[in-house]
């Protein structure tokens, strides 16, 4: 009976470790992390994976620390909204912690930084504190109360433009040359439809909270029309600049599922949980197959002139 007792803290310790593992990667969301990657591996093209551990120190640092920086403060000031949230609290759509986790994520988020701040030093120069203070500036300006742009549309949308910075410090710390404009937009536009993507699936748990987002100002329906529209342009992007067809077909296809989404399938109803985990991981689908097309072509990493030449 002594040794149950004496076992038992031991065994209550290892479930709150664990169960504060699952919080902490719930966080850093996973359900996005193939996203986050295709963005980091853009620049690299047919990049040597097997032989540059600056890669990989790289990848981790996009997936999970840079992760808890974007998400974790977001999930702190977001959790009387994500109590309200049926897709939170899982590793595809994020977290819903307690407030014991939540307290103490305040401090492993700035703690986890520290070495990856030194590492990227010593590879970069000081050119990562710029880096990093465009990040902090951008996190600041979307989450800060009397400011938080997570609430006043359309600078909810535009905001998500700071995840070109993945696209930089990529370039930086693999000895890349930087995407061209074209690129950039590309990329800036590519997040801000995705963004409204995941917006549209809260409209409800964002109403209930009083939130103010893009998608719950212009309605589901809008909304769905809008991420075509950005898709549309990002299609027209890669056909003019790149001439990927792959790529061009691809998107143009995703334009073309939200207008039937928008006027003949789902229309005005909210999708299920069910639909929302089907559409994620088709969403994680693609985006592999991407970092696939890019890995064997790298077209989104040059532009092609006129002549069929890439410059």
């Amino acid at each position: 009976m002594a040794e149950a007792a004496q076992a038992t803290p031991s065994v209550a310790s290892r479930q709150e470790s664990h169960s504060y593992l699952v919080f902490l990667l719930q966080v850093s969301r996973p359900g996005l992390w193939s996203t986050t990657a295709l963005f980091y591996l853009m620049p690299l093209g047919h990049a040597d994976f097997l032989h540059s551990g600056k890669l990989w120190l790289g990848l981790f640092f996009v997936l999970f620390p840079l992760g808890l920086v974007l998400y974790g403060v977001n999930d702190i000031v977001d959790a009387e909204t994500d109590a309200l949230n049926p897709r939170k609290g899982t590793f595809l759509f994020g977290s819903r912690g307690a407030r014991e986790q939540l307290a103490a994520l305040r401090w492993l988020i700035a703690v986890v930084q520290i070495p990856f701040l030194v590492a990227f030093y010593f590879f970069i120069g000081p050119r990562i504190l710029w880096w990093y203070g465009l990040l902090l500036l951008a996190v600041g300006l979307y989450n800060a109360p009397g400011i938080a742009l997570k609430g006043r549309p359309p600078f909810d949308v535009l905001i998500q433009a700071s995840y070109l910075l993945v696209f930089v410090l990529s370039s930086w710390l693999n000895n890349a040359a930087q995407l061209p404009w074209q690129t950039f937009l590309f990329g800036a536009m590519f997040a801000m439809h995705s963004h409204i993507f995941g917006e549209v699936m809260d409209i409800e748990p964002d109403r209930l909270s009083g939130r103010r987002t893009t998608a719950t100002s212009i309605g589901r329906v809008r909304a769905k029309i809008l991420i075509a529209v950005f898709l549309c342009v990002e299609s027209t992007l890669v056909a003019i600049y790149f001439w990927d067809w792959v790529i061009t077909g691809f998107v143009a296809f995703g334009a073309l599922w939200f207008l039937i989404d928008a006027t003949l399938l789902w229309k005005n109803r909210a999708y299920r949980p069910r639909e929302m985990r089907l559409f994620l991981w088709g969403w994680n689908a693609a985006a592999l197959l991407g970092m696939l097309w890019n890995w064997t072509h790298g077209t989104l990493t040059h532009v092609v002139s006129a002549a069929g030449l890439r410059r």
